[in-house]
């Protein structure tokens, strides 16, 4: 088995090709669409490096996997399947909890489906999936989203943004239906209960000081090294920093436009009447006086 990692430097998201070099067989793991805010423009550059390699290796390709509905950059699933037709875009069954959220919060049309049909298959817990000579297995690890998954193959791990490199430490929790608790478990008691030898390879890497790009560590690594999760820290401890610590988070620039479209499986909105296809941002207004009666609020409830 075979890994080769694409870095994309804008949303700084990793994408993988797993892949059998003997029998050509391969998976793809969280592919990224490009796209600029300024104009909304889409372009599909970072897909096009993913289906290059793939052509130029020879690879028949079988899933195009979703570790989660990505908050920070729209996914290439859909652009990727449109090249490879006979792959599946595969994502967590509890992707419907998400799209129920979503089609509240985004006021979505009533005919948005939250059953999970836009995607080709829904990977249950547990599960072993065959995708030729490859196999790998489905451990759901919610927190950074309630439809988060970590994909093993062998001894490899493809965490999502569940954790980061141990110097980063573990995704936020606070966009709807995440939980720093589900964290916290999904991570003492479904990963760093795994071999310490186990590789991990995480979704994204913001190369902190500025230091080289990493994305492969270990399961031992992040143990004894995680700056937010080491081996032996209590639920209370964690949940406390991480709630701290994502109040004081921006929302990602990408959110709005990334979710509407990750969670109709990379699919964009369908043309309208003039033939342009549009995208819901809602507007948040703020005003001095709801920050002023907010402070007063949280002051009253930490006594």
């Amino acid at each position: 088995m075979d890994i080769q990692a694409f870095f994309d430097t804008r949303t700084s998201t990793l994408t993988y090709v797993v892949h059998d070099a003997a029998s050509g067989d391969a998976v793809v793991i969280d592919p990224v669409l490009d796209y600029n805010v300024v104009g909304s423009k889409v372009w599909t550059e970072s897909v096009d490096r993913v289906a290059a390699f793939l052509r130029e290796e020879g690879l028949t390709l079988h899933y195009i996997l979703e570790t989660h509905a990505h908050a920070d950059h729209l996914s290439g699933a859909r652009m990727l399947k449109d090249m490879f037709p006979g792959a599946q875009v595969a994502i967590g069954e509890r992707i419907t909890r998400v799209q129920e959220v979503f089609k509240r919060e985004l006021n979505l049309p009533d005919a948005f489906p939250t059953d999970g049909r836009q995607f080709d298959r829904l990977l249950r817990d547990g599960e072993t999936v065959q995708a030729g000579s490859l196999a790998f297995s489905v451990i759901f690890t919610p927190g950074h989203t309630p439809a988060c998954a970590t994909y093993r193959f062998g001894d490899a791990l493809f965490t999502g943004d569940v954790l980061f490199m141990p110097d980063s430490g573990t995704g936020r929790c606070d966009f709807p239906a995440g939980s720093a608790k589900d964290m916290y478990h999904s991570i003492t008691e479904r990963l760093y209960t795994l071999p310490e030898e186990t590789r991990v390879f995480v979704g994204h890497d913001y190369q902190p000081g500025g230091r080289e790009l990493a994305y492969q560590t270990t399961i031992g690594e992040q143990k004894h090294h995680n700056v937010n999760l080491r081996a032996g820290m209590s639920e209370e401890e964690f949940v406390k920093f991480r709630s701290e610590r994502d109040r004081e988070l921006d929302a990602p620039k990408l959110l709005y436009q990334s979710i509407q479209v990750n969670i109709d499986a990379g699919s964009l909105p369908d043309p309208e009447a003039n033939g342009k296809r549009f995208l819901k941002i809602p507007i948040n207004i703020f005003r001095p006086e709801m920050q002023a009666d907010r402070l007063q609020l949280d002051r009253a409830g930490n006594g």
